[in-house]
């Protein structure tokens, strides 16, 4: 299992510049890139002149892509949707440039207000899946797949409302992605989620955090049961891309955090990690987690 092939990550991490992630994902044999930051902009705001020469760094690297990392769903619901689906099928139309059929997305952000209930209002209800819906249609017809996350604050950051969006919504061109940190993060039990969410998930985003402050660990190290939900996929077939999304830059070891044997190095006091040594340090957790589980 530790040769699992389908490792991906958000190599902006690493460095904004394109030739820094090239290298990062060099040096750790890393070979997809879910691209969402690259050379001081999202991908998708990127002109055509700038995604072919991308594409072709890439290609001369042995890089692909495993999903566009758009910012699509990542407004207000109450935002003006226009130009943001303008910007949706602008992604698209990267994607097929980029050769990937992935992009991920979200639900919107909620007021403040609709955040707190425990259940959200009709009408609020009602304009996400409005929106989502013109989503996925346009994916259909175009033949890419949205990949929804559980981002903290927008609709589907529980697990109750993700179902309610992959019962809406769930095929071929629409699909969930698990991220164990940001379920955490909202309170949120990981394995509710996954029992929940399990029949819909096809892209899983890497990373891990504590209950009550929400702090974001190395895979393993969290509340999150990365390991014991990793394990329950690939004992059902699952066969998708397994994300990096280290959020590791502000990690200090916490006085050396210890899993089952496993022991992160304590950091110097006061001293952020460069983007290469927190995505490393992701990497590394995540091969260990797939040692054990295979």
């Amino acid at each position: 299992m530790e040769n699992y092939e389908l490792i991906t990550g958000f190599a902006d991490e690493i460095d904004q510049r394109l030739d820094a992630q090239i290298e990062g994902c060099n040096k750790l044999g890393v070979r997809y890139i879910e691209m969402r930051g690259v050379d001081g902009n999202n991908l998708i705001f990127h002109d055509d002149a700038k995604v072919k020469e991308i594409k072709q760094r890439l290609e001369d690297a042995g890089i692909r892509l495993s999903s566009l990392g758009s910012p699509l769903g990542k407004i207000g619901i109450e935002d003006p949707f226009a130009p943001h689906f303008e910007d949706f099928k602008r992604a698209v139309e990267i994607a097929h440039r980029m050769e990937t059929e992935n992009i991920r997305m979200f639900s919107f952000y909620l007021p403040k207000e609709e955040e707190v209930k425990e259940e959200r209002s009709a009408a609020i209800r009602d304009e996400v899946f409005e929106r989502l819906g013109r989503f996925a249609d346009y994916a259909k017809a175009n033949g890419v797949v949205l990949l929804h996350e559980n981002e903290k604050g927008i609709y589907g950051d529980r697990a109750k409302e993700c179902r309610e969006i992959m019962d809406a919504f769930y095929g071929d061109h629409f699909k969930a992605v698990f991220d164990f940190a940001n379920f955490v993060q909202v309170g949120q039990d990981t394995l509710e989620a996954y029992d929940l969410l399990k029949d819909f998930v096809a892209y899983i985003h890497v990373k891990d955090a504590l209950k009550g402050s929400g702090k974001v660990v190395p895979a393993g190290f969290g509340d999150g049961n990365v390991k014991e939900i990793l394990s329950r996929l690939f004992a059902s077939g699952f066969k998708g891309f397994l994300s990096l999304e280290p959020h590791l830059s502000e990690f200090d070891g916490l006085g050396g955090l210890q899993r089952e044997g496993h022991r992160i190095p304590t950091y110097e006091e006061g001293r952020k990690l460069t983007g290469f040594e927190a995505f490393s340090l992701a990497h590394a957790s995540l091969l260990d987690l797939l040692r054990e589980i295979g």
